[in-house]
C-alpha cells in the first residue's frame, strides 16, 4: 500500500473519520478513473464520511428502538386485505402527523398486521431523524414497575421520556392492576402533547374499562390518547394463519 495512503488512513483513524478510512482506496480509484479535480475529490471524501456517519447513527438508533424483525413497510403486502389502503398507508409514512404530535391507534383482531404497520412507521420516523422507540405493553409495564428499583430500568424510562414517537404494542392485551394502570396513565400523561404515540390494540375503548377495572383511569387514558388521534380500524383474517407453513410436504 502506498505510504501516503496509509498515512491518510492513520490520520482518519485518529480523527475518527471511519467512513474515509474504510473507503479511501475506492475513492482514490474513483478519482483516478474520473480524473476529478482536487475540489471534487475533497467533496467525495466529505460526502462519504457524512453518509457513513448517517448510516451508523440510523443503525444505532434502530437498535435502541428495539424494532421487531418485520419493520420495513417497503415490503408490506398490499394484496392482503386488512382494511388499510396503499394511499392511506403512504400518507402515514410521510410522518407529517409527528410534527403536530398526532397519535395513531391501530385497532383490530390479532394477526392482521397491526404490529408490522406500527413498527414500519416507527422505522420511517427513525430514518427521518426522529427519536422513536418500539415497546410492547409487557416491556413498558416492566419498565414502569422497576424504574424505582433498578438503575437499568430508570435509564430506560428516562430514555423513553425523550421520545418524539413511542409505539406501544398490544396495549390492553392483558388486564392491569390498579397500580400498573396509574403508572401507565402518569407516563402517557407526561408525554401527552410532547410526543406522538402509536398504539396497537385488539380491544375497543369500551373494553379498556374492563381491562383496567377503573372507569375513571380508562376514560382519562383514552382522553389523552384519542386527543389529536387517527384511529385506523383493521379487519380481516389472520395473515399468519393464512400464510402459515407446515412441516409436511
Amino acid at each position: 500500500m502506498d505510504t501516503k495512503t496509509q498515512t491518510i488512513k492513520q490520520y482518519a483513524a485518529q480523527l475518527r473519520l471511519g467512513g474515509i478510512q474504510d473507503q479511501l482506496d475506492q475513492l482514490i480509484q474513483k478519482a483516478s478513473e474520473e480524473q476529478c479535480s482536487y475540489l471534487d475529490f475533497s467533496l467525495y471524501l466529505l460526502q462519504t464520511e457524512i453518509t457513513q456517519r448517517s448510516l451508523r447513527d440510523l443503525e444505532r438508533r434502530t437498535k435502541a428502538a428495539k424494532l421487531p424483525p418485520n419493520h420495513d413497510l417497503d415490503h408490506y403486502d398490499y394484496a392482503f386485505q386488512s382494511g388499510i389502503g396503499k394511499q392511506q398507508l403512504m400518507q402515514l409514512r410521510e410522518c407529517q402527523w409527528l410534527e403536530q404530535n398526532y397519535n395513531i391507534v391501530l385497532m383490530g383482531p390479532s394477526g392482521i398486521g397491526k404490529t408490522m404497520i406500527a413498527a414500519g412507521l416507527c422505522f420511517d420516523a427513525l430514518k427521518m431523524g426522529y427519536k422513536a422507540y418500539f415497546r410492547t405493553m409487557e416491556q413498558l409495564n416492566e419498565i414502569l414497575t422497576m424504574k424505582d428499583i433498578t438503575r437499568s430500568a430508570l435509564i430506560e424510562y428516562n430514555k423513553l421520556l425523550t421520545a418524539n414517537l413511542l409505539v406501544i404494542d398490544d396495549i390492553m392485551m392483558f388486564a392491569l392492576e390498579k397500580k400498573q394502570a396509574v403508572q401507565l396513565f402518569n407516563f402517557i400523561n407526561h408525554l401527552h402533547e410532547r410526543a406522538s404515540f402509536i398504539v396497537t390494540t385488539n380491544k375497543s375503548p369500551q373494553e379498556w374499562v374492563k381491562m383496567l377495572d377503573d372507569e375513571v383511569i380508562a376514560t382519562a387514558l383514552l382522553d389523552r390518547i384519542l386527543f389529536h388521534c387517527e384511529v385506523v380500524r383493521l379487519s380481516g383474517n389472520s395473515y399468519r394463519l393464512e400464510n402459515r407453513k407446515t412441516i409436511f410436504n
